[in-house]
């Protein structure tokens, strides 16, 4: 009986050393997966990738910073992550403020533009000169007025006084006798009048005396080269204007 009871005994502490070195073995874990460590791209990171030139970066990373400083922008270089090899961005450049940016060399070309000459020529107000005593042109017919004749006529437009007497089928003697409202033929040859054509030196100042002189027609042929309108015109006047004895009038 008390065999048994220790044969007991030892099964139960056989099993409780079981189960205790059972729950003491524990299995290996597998081996955790190797996590690779990520090194930030830059200039200054170590170790650069395979066939970039440090020393070159450095350059480029001083001309960036320069660039920066003063205002103006370089064409950036694009770096290729495999080759490491830096290969140029082709963006067209454009001109900002007369400023030329070379790509790659980050160097900045000013554009001097030189303005064409321009010649100003001056305005000039070109005024024919013409005598105030000739008429400009001749008219091809002439209606006399009272105080004139032939001869006055060919005086005032530099005829020649016989072709006008021959054009008109007159003699001389008749000259001194036609009556005012005659329309003459003027001659268009351009022969000019013999001789001196004014009567009387001008400028000058005229006193109307009443002798066939009391219209502007008539102190036109005193003087002979000089045209009536011109009369009037200085002496603001119509051209119709019948004169007084003793009245001035300025003669140009």
């Amino acid at each position: 009986m008390v065999d048994k009871k220790i044969s007991v005994r030892l099964t139960v502490l056989l099993l409780l050393g079981t189960i205790l070195a059972t729950a003491c073995t524990q299995s290996y874990s597998q081996a955790p997966a190797a996590t690779p460590t990520l090194i930030p791209a830059g200039l200054f990171v170590s170790p650069l990738p395979t066939g970039v030139d440090a020393m070159q970066l450095v350059a480029d990373f001083g001309t960036q910073t320069a660039e920066a400083l003063s205002g103006t922008t370089a064409t950036p270089e694009a770096v290729t992550a495999t080759s490491g090899t830096a290969s140029p961005v082709t963006d067209t450049p454009t001109l900002e403020s007369g400023t030329f940016i070379t790509p790659l060399s980050g160097s900045s070309t000013p554009i001097v533009t030189t303005p064409e000459p321009v010649t100003v020529v001056p305005m000039t107000n070109t005024v024919s000169a013409t005598t105030a005593t000739v008429p400009v042109g001749v008219p091809a017919t002439y209606t006399l007025q009272q105080g004139e004749f032939p001869y006055c006529i060919a005086r005032r437009y530099n005829l020649n006084p016989d072709e006008l007497l021959r054009l008109n089928n007159l003699h001389d003697w008749e000259s001194q006798y036609l009556s005012p409202g005659l329309t003459l033929q003027l001659p268009q040859t351009g022969d000019p009048f013999p001789g001196v054509r004014a009567l009387h030196n001008h400028p000058d100042t005229y006193t109307v005396s009443g002798n066939n002189d009391t219209t502007l027609y008539g102190v036109a042929c005193y003087y002979g080269d000089i045209d009536p309108a011109m009369i009037a015109q200085s002496n603001n006047l119509p051209l119709s204007t019948v004169l007084t004895v003793g009245q001035q009038l300025t003669i140009p």
